[in-house]
């Protein structure tokens, strides 16, 4: 075990992040402490409360560190793409982002803590799921979604990604790398046939 140090470096909240990422690979989202945390980045075990009051708010600072890497990789698609292709690219990226950083993906969506008593997380959340609202009326200006409303286009849109994540995540695909899962995302949104109506 690596001994206790005192807080002297500057950037002790980064360090306990990434702590706090790679023991959520081992034990999950429900199952760990500051304390150990502060054991994994080195540091003493009150060293946390610097920036963290409790475990709780570390886990929403992981969250929102999720939602804001999720935000950008949704919006990144070139702005001379089509509105329904950049809705694809969302739905890729989304996908994406899921295997490359499943522990984020785990907090923000699997956590049992209360994501509405952390108002910076609940507002990175929020900002994603309305980057995804935002292509889905582009898509719908350019006629290329039906008009209706465009909450149930976007909540089916995520719904699909989403089981695709979780899915895979989990291991109940038969492909096991990432460009294959990629593949059959492309795939499932291309031939997704109920996005071509209105619901």
């Amino acid at each position: 075990m690596p001994a206790a140090k005192p807080y002297h470096h500057g950037n002790l909240k980064e360090a306990l992040l990434a702590s706090a990422i790679e023991l959520i690979a081992a034990t999950g989202p429900r199952s760990f402490t500051l304390r150990e945390v502060a054991r994994r980045a080195g540091v003493s075990h009150n060293a946390p409360y610097r920036h963290f009051r409790d475990r709780e708010d570390l886990l929403a600072a992981v969250a929102t560190e999720g939602f804001e890497r999720l935000t950008r990789a949704m919006a990144g698609g070139s702005r001379r793409a089509s509105p329904v292709n950049r809705l694809r690219r969302c739905g890729l990226a989304y996908v994406n982002f899921a295997l490359c950083w499943p522990q984020h993906f785990a907090v923000m969506f699997d956590s049992s803590w209360n994501q509405a008593e952390y108002p910076e997380c609940a507002a990175a959340g929020e900002q994603c799921f309305h980057t995804l609202l935002g292509l889905v009326r582009d898509c719908q200006a350019a006629k290329q979604v039906p008009a209706g409303d465009p909450l149930k286009v976007a909540y089916l849109a995520w719904s699909l990604v989403h089981g695709i994540s979780k899915l895979a995540n989990a291991g109940q695909f038969p492909w096991r790398s990432k460009a294959a899962v990629l593949r059959f995302c492309a795939f499932s949104i291309q031939n997704e046939k109920r996005f071509g109506r209105t619901i």
